[in-house]
């Protein structure tokens, strides 16, 4: 295979010329750090009063760990290590509290940001000649514009069709050809699933790949998705707090998301121990920004978890492979003191042919027990009313989630189409238990 680089001599820099690179960067972003309200008396407390304090990668982990609760603590603008008037934009995620987590990003910083996401978009073997669908959220979520400016910078007719209405987003992919697309990997099994209903035929659709992410999801879901829509599907990393889209992507070898680490530093600790894990072990991603002047955030905890590969790509890349996000660390479900994860059930449900595209874990109380019920769409060949197919697909679907986790869940099957499907991030979970419980 003839790879793509967007930077050769970034992408296949020897690794200790890159790891002098991130220091040269990593001192730079401390002086950044250093001007802001928050980070100021943090890194004085650690013996960090001048870039020069930070002698090596090593000296990273005398900086105590930023958590999302410290964005909120030091909304709005005890990040900001620039003058107002240097901003051109802000991203803002909120989250239960009601307080958002807010990044800003001055002229350069928006430009540093399009060019890690053209690397990540020319590097699945995209072009200038492509048509890109960009069917995701717009507006202060990072994913609908951070993927526009990157396929604008690789020279692609952009489409700036957002999230939702189906029916639209398949006229564009007709009208105009569309070749690539980038969504939520359940919004695109709805699109799938939308396209037989309409009768639109695969043969219509100029579509070679697809970019997913900004939810979890298992490979047999990318695999699904592959099949039924006849495309390369390349998993997408980005957090908001990191920019967003650009931190880390799949080459052509889709073997591992690879970081880009002349842009961020990587740790990857223990969530419990706040100690790192061993090479290669799965444990809790920690990023620093190497990239952004507006808003430094330093040894940030995603929650995300992760490991890294350990052998080298076949693409000749130096920069480490991150292996599919496994989940979250506060997203694990404790049913009845058994851990699991929601990923591990959707793993279970797309490797059977049987079962639709669409599902929902419900977790509540029944008396002093948790009870656990995957509820999960049939497939339109497989729906019938004998039902005696139905009850052996269910049984074998109980079974093999309690073989996975451990668990014996309830499982309902429903019709194609009856379960509620949401056009941007999927909610997978309902967990209706009281909270204190």
């Amino acid at each position: 295979m003839e790879y793509q680089y967007w930077n050769p001599e970034i992408e296949k820099m020897p690794r200790p010329r890159l790891e002098a690179l991130q220091l040269e960067k990593l001192k730079t972003e401390i002086g950044y750090a250093l001007r802001t309200s928050f980070y100021a008396p943090r890194l004085g407390a650690a013996g960090i009063k001048s870039p020069d304090d930070i002698r090596s990668l090593d000296d990273l982990r005398r900086i105590p760990f930023t958590t999302k609760h410290d964005l909120r603590e030091g909304f709005p603008w005890g990040f900001l290590s620039v003058p107002k008037e240097e901003i051109v934009r802000l991203h803002a995620s909120s989250g239960t509290t009601g307080i958002p987590t807010t990044i800003y990003f001055d002229s350069e910083d928006l430009r540093r940001w399009a060019g890690y996401v053209a690397r990540c978009i020319y590097g699945t073997g995209c072009s200038k000649s492509d048509v890109f669908q960009n069917m995701i959220t717009y507006g202060l979520f990072t994913g609908g514009l951070g993927f526009n400016m990157g396929g604008e910078e690789v020279g692609m007719l952009v489409i700036p069709s957002g999230s939702g209405n189906t029916a639209r987003q398949l006229r564009l992919m007709r009208d105009f050809g569309t070749t690539v697309v980038h969504a939520t990997p359940s919004f695109l099994l709805h699109v799938e699933s939308k396209m037989r209903e309409a009768g639109v035929k695969r043969e219509s659709l100029a579509l070679k790949r697809a970019f997913a992410g900004a939810e979890p999801y298992s490979e047999d879901t990318r695999r699904r998705i592959e099949r039924l829509l006849n495309i390369d599907v390349y998993n997408s990393y980005g957090i908001s707090e990191m920019n967003g889209p650009g931190v880390a992507f799949e080459c052509q070898c889709k073997n591992g998301l690879h970081l880009w680490e002349d842009g961020y530093i990587a740790e990857i600790i223990n969530p419990d121990t706040l100690e790192p894990v061993r090479e290669g072990e799965t444990g809790e991603l920690v990023l620093t920004i190497l990239c952004r002047r507006a808003t430094p955030m330093l040894r940030y905890r995603t929650r995300d978890l992760t490991g890294f590969y350990t052998e080298p790509c076949a693409c000749g890349r130096t920069h480490r492979r991150l292996r599919r996000i496994a989940g979250r660390s506060d997203d694990m479900l404790i049913i009845n003191g058994v851990n699991g994860f929601p990923s591990q059930i959707e793993e279970v449900l797309m490797a059977i042919k049987e079962v639709g595209n669409n599902y929902l874990i419900v977790v509540e109380k029944e008396g002093v027990l948790d009870r656990l019920t995957v509820k999960t769409e049939v497939g339109p060949d497989s729906f019938t009313d004998d039902a005696r197919p139905l009850n052996a697909l269910r049984e074998r679907i109980r079974t093999t989630l309690q073989a996975s986790i451990s668990i014996s869940p309830r499982v309902e099957l429903h019709e194609p189409g009856t379960l509620p499907v949401s056009e941007g991030k999927a909610v997978r979970v309902k967990d209706t238990r009281p909270k204190d419980a």
